[in-house]
């Protein structure tokens, strides 16, 4: 009998993941309260219920009788699918599990208490809390919302007098209304970013690169994409692969893809940011395809159905060796104001441009970068060698040319 998949939205990027699923023989039921997402028109049947409300969609998975759950590169769907899957008894990692690596301020508390290496962090609910508290802190801080993504609501506070605004756009950001303020990490080199993947709660595969900014936009710490093979020390990714291994043994997380952040501090040891419960946006597992051959969508949808994963490609190895030189990077308007048009310099697209992704219309509103939310699209971009993935990345302004109208 054929299995049926319940997804846990239908934006653009999940796209991906849909056609993989139906691909691969299973009946695909899409759901989200955005009817216009081009999921829907790619699944078997559509439903108009909010991916983070959990009851509804457990509701809604009852009724369906699915056979499992996908939350694909969505933080707040995360928890939804790993609740709505123990209640059913459907395959998933824990949800205590799940909704610690989905909070900020639960994962700190995690970390601390497990003995990783972590910063200074605290949880708050309120202004006021954290103005008391803001003197036990060394600035410069992070002030973050604790269940958002794409460094949406993210600010370096760097004087207390900023700190009100700081809270206030973090707590816009903000499901359960809750923010941390962590010590700000001084890095050693770049900072790394990937995916990875556990079978069973074994660490099986992962694919590190690093990321790169922009020192011109409004918060020139988020990032703008990540690029691959790896350019740091190989120790670094040892010590990595141990921390993971631990913390998803403590977590006792199954069949999971994962999203992670992580940074090497001037003391030379490495510190998880961020632990997703779920795979990458920003087309990351599509680059990870090019670069290495694993389809870690494919796993994603294998491991949701309760089927065997296919692992025999990575032939007893965590890593397999990138093939070339990879970026995906996020496609955004210097200025505010209304699209008009884009254009590409004709050898920077023969060359390098491997996808472009995006369902930017004429006369949308598009807003001066800050972070992921103000990306007009995503490139997935190929490189003979290093200093050219260096030299283009440095100055892809000069190969992409957006025309804005300033808006009234």
């Amino acid at each position: 009998m054929q299995k049926k998949l319940l997804m846990l939205g239908g934006s653009l990027y999940q796209t991906y993941v849909i056609k993989e699923a139906k691909r691969l023989g299973y009946y695909v039921i899409t759901c989200d309260y955005l009817p216009e997402n081009p999921g829907h028109k790619l699944s078997d049947e559509y439903y108009n219920v909010s991916t983070t409300d959990k009851e509804a969609v457990l509701e809604l998975a009852r009724k369906l009788n699915v056979d499992g759950v996908v939350a694909y590169a969505s933080d707040p769907a995360a928890p939804t699918a790993a609740y709505v899957c123990e209640e059913l008894g459907l395959p998933t990692s824990p949800y205590k599990s799940v909704r610690i690596l989905s909070n900020k301020d639960l994962f700190r508390e995690f970390l601390l208490k497990n003995g990783f290496n972590c910063p200074k962090a605290m949880g708050f609910v309120c202004y006021e809390d954290a103005l008391a508290k803001i003197d036990e802190f060394k600035l410069p801080v992070m002030v973050k919302p604790v269940d958002s993504s794409g460094s949406k609501g993210i600010n370096k506070l760097t004087d207390k007098s900023e700190l009100k605004e700081f809270v206030e756009d973090a707590l816009s950001y903000s499901l359960s209304k809750r923010f941390l303020i962590e010590e700000f990490i001084v890095k050693k080199g770049h900072q790394i970013s990937g995916d990875a993947f556990s079978v069973d709660g074994k660490l099986v595969f992962h694919c590190f690169g690093n990321e790169f900014y922009n020192p011109n936009v409004d918060k020139d710490f988020a990032p703008l994409g990540e690029c691959w093979p790896f350019q740091m020390d190989h120790k670094y990714i040892e010590d990595l692969e141990r921390q993971l291994q631990k913390l998803f043994s403590l977590l006792g997380m199954e069949s999971n893809a994962y999203n992670i952040e992580a940074i090497v501090g001037q003391d030379d040891k490495v510190y998880l940011l961020e632990v997703g419960a779920r795979s990458g946006g920003s087309l990351i597992p599509q680059v990870i395809k090019y670069a290495t051959g694993v389809d870690m969508v494919t796993w994603v949808v294998q491991a949701a159905a309760g089927d065997k994963i296919d692992c025999s490609a990575l032939k007893g190895g965590k890593e397999i060796p990138i093939c070339g030189f990879w970026s995906n990077y996020m496609v955004h308007s210097n200025e505010t104001g209304l699209f008009e048009s884009i254009a590409f310099d004709s050898n920077f697209s023969q060359k390098h441009l491997v996808e472009w992704v995006t369902n930017l219309k004429e006369g949308d509103f598009i807003h001066r970068f800050r972070s992921a939310q103000d990306c007009i699209g995503e490139f997935i971009l190929k490189y003979d060698d290093l200093r050219q993935m260096f030299d283009v990345i440095n100055n892809i302004d000069k190969f992409i040319h957006i025309t804005v109208t300033p808006a009234d």
